[in-house]
């Protein structure tokens, strides 16, 4: 695939839509975020999820077509990542039906520097004949320090992760959960890919750091090795082979080749992205004694 840039918010034009919108994986961590915008700015949102009131599991096929019937967009967050066993499969279907359906518009999370996610990507974008889409590949999430797979640990003093002394330009969901919405609201945006972080790489010694400066208690980072990681999620509970994926995930994705600052944020909506710092404060200095 010949890889798009985004253009300016003043060339993509205003011209909103409202009309309704299927919110896929509504009760995860972007879809929340999403929904909620979608919301606020006129949008009737349909909250995909397992169980809602519209019924939506990325395990279940059969769901996926009533969710879409009727919809004029859908964002597409599949669980438990684009690049995932079963990733391609999902996205021939889900995006035939979205054709099959007359949905106009989609809008799909995928991960920046995951070549398996880019094949899902174009799955989709096969399938949805005639539909427009547009790609957000996303850096590593800044949440998932306070309400994703690390917030445990974090709560007890600890980033446990296999990412040695990587750098990472970690995105805030709010910024990610504005651009999924100007996509889907707004014209422009068809055929686009917006890859999006914050607005500097830092260590996740430096994330344990930014945490414990805001929460006001100490917090340190542990790198571990991609084994020992795997075994640490088995043991919480997840299944061997997805623990071994994730594991083998993470440690691809922070091998250093995310390192770069894009100017995604910037030019969907106008201004910088938030820093981690400022996630941290937000997130953490309200709780401190």
């Amino acid at each position: 695939m010949t890889k798009q840039t985004s253009d300016t918010r003043n060339e993509q034009g205003t011209g909103e839509r409202g009309g309704t919108v299927l919110v896929t994986s509504a009760t995860g961590k972007t879809g929340r975020r999403v929904a909620e915008r979608l919301t606020a700015r006129g949008a009737v949102v349909r909250a995909g999820s397992r169980s809602g009131a519209t019924r939506f599991d990325w395990e279940a096929p059969e769901t996926w077509g009533p969710a879409l019937r009727g919809a004029d967009a859908a964002y597409v967050a599949y669980y438990p990542d684009l690049a995932a066993p079963g990733g391609v499969g999902a996205m021939e279907t889900f995006g035939r039906l979205a054709a099959e359906h007359g949905v106009r518009r989609l809008t799909v999370l995928s991960g920046r520097g995951e070549p398996e996610a880019v094949v899902a990507e174009e799955a989709l974008r096969a399938a949805a004949v005639g539909v427009e889409l547009t790609v957000v590949r996303a850096a590593f999430f800044a949440q998932n320090f306070s309400e994703g797979l690390l917030a445990e640990g974090v709560a007890e003093g600890a980033v446990v992760f296999p990412a040695g002394d990587t750098a990472e330009p970690f995105v805030d969901l709010d910024d990610l959960a504005d651009v999924v919405v100007e996509t889907l609201l707004t014209d422009g945006h068809a055929g686009l890919v917006h890859e999006l972080t914050g607005p500097r790489p830092i260590g996740f010694a430096e994330v344990a750091a930014e945490i414990a400066r805001a929460s006001g208690r100490p917090v340190v980072y542990e790198p571990v090795a991609q084994d020992d990681y795997a075994g640490m999620l088995t043991a919480f509970g997840l299944p061997e082979p997805e623990a071994r994926w994730l594991a083998a995930l993470f440690a691809t994705l922070l091998d250093g080749h995310n390192a770069s600052v894009t100017d995604g944020v910037k030019r969907v909506l106008g201004r910088e992205p938030r820093s981690f710092a400022e996630f941290a404060d937000a997130t953490w200095a309200s709780g401190r004694s």
